[in-house]
């Protein structure tokens, strides 16, 4: 059941509003009385009537002038006004109407045609009104219907590129892993071959000291004695960068673990060093500034039951965004001004009320709050154009709080560096 209608009479004639009021409240309706335009529109600052009676000869300011104003107002302009007048001449009611009028009421008030039409406006502005509600809601919910596709969608095509790009890491860690293999076993072996070598050869010269005049000139052509001594350090050499491939292929399989299927436990630190170790290239010297240092300061904290690769893109995503934040406010600087002032990045691991929480923390260029605001939204970067997907970041949110109920929060400030805090649940 409908409620009653908000009717407001503008007349100045006391008589028609006692008619219209009276005839009106019989059926029902709320009525709302002014008795000067001027003291109408006072009343619709605060109140807006169902439908409004106007009329049309009034002293201070006319109908038509109060409907013009009325008009103009956008929380009024849909308000059905009836005119109310004496006036015969086609032209007026055409100029009521053009000013946005609905309808006439002609003096003398027949009763039943007040009722009839007043009515009829009123069913008719409620259905308008409903419509557009109903209308907005259902685009709204459309609209939020869309959002939440657009942003399946996205997740799912990084997912699959993200899964995809485990596979390779993996891959090629594992075909990494093989040549690295054979040669890191057979390096000692090499070595041995090498000293042994080298103490036969020493034997030999001391049992002859001097040797053929040929041997003797080939020998030094070859500077043997220089690779006797240099032979052995080149072997060390090779042995070191073949204990590098190996961590970085352990970092590889570490962190290339976008398809765990379940939940394991996982070393947290064992993740952040392996992430540090594939952003290495990046944290390193370069021409335009000295080396991004990365300061660890971990507590003792124990395995998480998580999802590992999914943690560790996590990490990998707000290391990344430390990085191009320490370079962003690099821009404009000497060397020497870098060097005096350098980037850092700190890793702060600790137990907190039964959780595990990683802080990430930069000196980079910060943000402002309201970026800070929008930092886990779909969409949004701080990066230029063609440098941010506006994924990451949004991605890391649903990471931590749909896949493992835990959380990322942010903190910011403009020129001093931003830090994000991640939380797990140590028990799930």
């Amino acid at each position: 059941m409908n409620p009653p209608a908000q009717i407001l009479i503008v007349d100045d004639n006391s008589a028609n509003l006692k008619l219209l009021s009276d005839s009106l409240k019989a059926a029902g309706h709320k009525v709302l009385i002014a008795r000067s335009g001027t003291r109408a529109l006072q009343t619709l600052e605060t109140i807006q009537p169902d439908i409004i009676l106007l009329d049309v000869m009034m002293p201070d300011l006319n109908g038509f002038e109060t409907c013009r104003k009325i008009k103009v107002q956008e929380q009024l302009r849909d308000i059905p006004i009836v005119f109310m007048t004496a006036l015969t001449e086609t032209e007026k009611k055409i100029e009521g109407l053009q000013l946005g009028a609905v309808d006439y009421l002609t003096k003398p008030f027949w009763h039943e045609e007040v009722l009839v039409r007043v009515n009829n406006h009123i069913q008719l502005y409620r259905l308008k009104r409903d419509l557009a509600q109903q209308v907005s809601e259902r685009t709204a919910e459309l609209e939020q219907t869309l959002q939440h596709l657009q942003q399946t969608q996205a997740q799912l095509i990084y997912r699959e590129k993200m899964s995809t790009l485990g596979e390779m890491v993996a891959g090629v860690a594992h075909e990494i892993n093989n040549p690295v293999g054979f040669i890191s076993g057979n390096l000692p072996i090499a070595q041995e071959h090498v000293v042994a070598f080298c103490q036969a050869l020493q034997r030999y010269q001391d049992q002859f000291p001097v040797l053929p005049e040929t041997m003797q000139t080939a020998l030094e052509e070859l500077e043997i004695d220089y690779v006797a001594e240099d032979l052995p350090q080149i072997l060390a050499s090779i042995q070191t960068g073949c204990d590098r491939l190996k961590q970085l292929v352990l970092s590889l399989r570490t962190f290339a673990r976008f398809d765990d299927a379940e939940t394991q436990a996982t070393d947290i630190h064992a993740g952040l060093d392996a992430t540090i170790t594939i952003l290495g290239h990046r944290l390193k010297a370069n021409k335009t500034r000295p080396e991004i240092q990365v300061i660890r300061h971990y507590d003792p904290i124990p395995e998480v039951v998580c999802y590992g690769g999914p943690l560790n893109q996590v990490f990998m995503n707000v290391l990344a965004n430390a990085i191009d934040a320490c370079d962003e406010k690099n821009q404009g600087k000497t060397y020497a001004e870098i060097e005096a002032q350098p980037n850092v990045i700190t890793l702060q691991t600790s137990v907190v009320d039964e959780q595990v929480q990683i802080q990430i923390q930069d000196n980079g260029c910060g943000m402002l709050p309201e970026r800070v605001e929008q930092i886990f939204e779909q969409g949004f970067t701080t990066k230029d154009v063609d440098k941010g997907t506006g994924l990451g970041m949004a991605i890391a949110h649903q990471i931590m709080t749909e896949k493992h109920s835990g959380s990322i929060t942010c903190t910011s400030k403009r020129g001093q560096g931003t830090t994000f805090t991640i939380t797990l649940a140590i028990f799930t």
